[in-house]
């Protein structure tokens, strides 16, 4: 399948950047060009990170103010810590800096679980998920996020045997919580025969 991308503009520039775009593709069967204009919200790439701190049995979670969802009256979510990755880091980097600057832990190894999409309508981004298990003395430093960045960030442990009924519940409703989740349970759970 054949695209052209033509035009591209850059028509808002801050920390999101808008493009505009006139594309053209052609159809499945590639009798027909269409041609059409575009919009890509453009931020980077980000990182996502579920933790399971082992003598607790609990997973380690984030809540904070998200200004885009409490305009459907949700502003305070609870989700895995997350953040951009920076210039010339890569994404386990990123994960590792964002889960210290968030809730104050030091991670010694992750586990890639994904990389995907969020919303490929729209956004250019792709998130990159890890899993990683952790002890309550891993906790070194203060979290809450970043003060230059005014995050105000609370930690929230959520024991493992409460998380599928949860995610039954519909009590998450952000994709990387629930894509780690799930991820979770299919593969963590499942082959090692451990019940929730």
């Amino acid at each position: 399948m054949k695209h052209t991308i033509n035009q591209e503009e850059k028509v808002f520039d801050q920390f999101l950047k808008i493009y505009k775009a006139q594309v053209t593709q052609y159809s499945f069967d590639g009798k027909k060009e269409i041609n059409s204009t575009r919009l890509a919200l453009d931020r980077g790439n980000a990182v996502a990170v579920l933790l399971y701190e082992k003598d607790t049995d609990s997973f380690l979670f984030i809540r904070q103010f998200r200004y885009p969802s409490s305009r459907r009256d949700q502003g305070w979510i609870v989700e895995i810590p997350a953040g951009a990755i920076d210039k010339n880091e890569s994404a386990e980097k990123a994960a590792i800096r964002e889960v210290k600057e968030e809730i104050g832990y030091e991670i010694e190894s992750l586990e890639f679980i994904i990389e995907y999409f969020p919303s490929p309508g729209m956004l250019s981004e792709q998130i990159s998920i890890f899993y990683g298990e952790v002890t309550s003395s891993q906790k070194t430093l203060r979290g809450g996020g970043a003060t230059s960045e005014n995050e105000d960030i609370e930690l929230i442990k959520i024991p493992r045997n409460d998380i599928k009924q949860k995610l039954n519940n519909r009590f998450f409703n952000n994709s990387i919580s629930i894509i780690s989740l799930q991820w979770y349970l299919l593969n963590k759970v499942q082959y090692n025969k451990i019940n929730l």
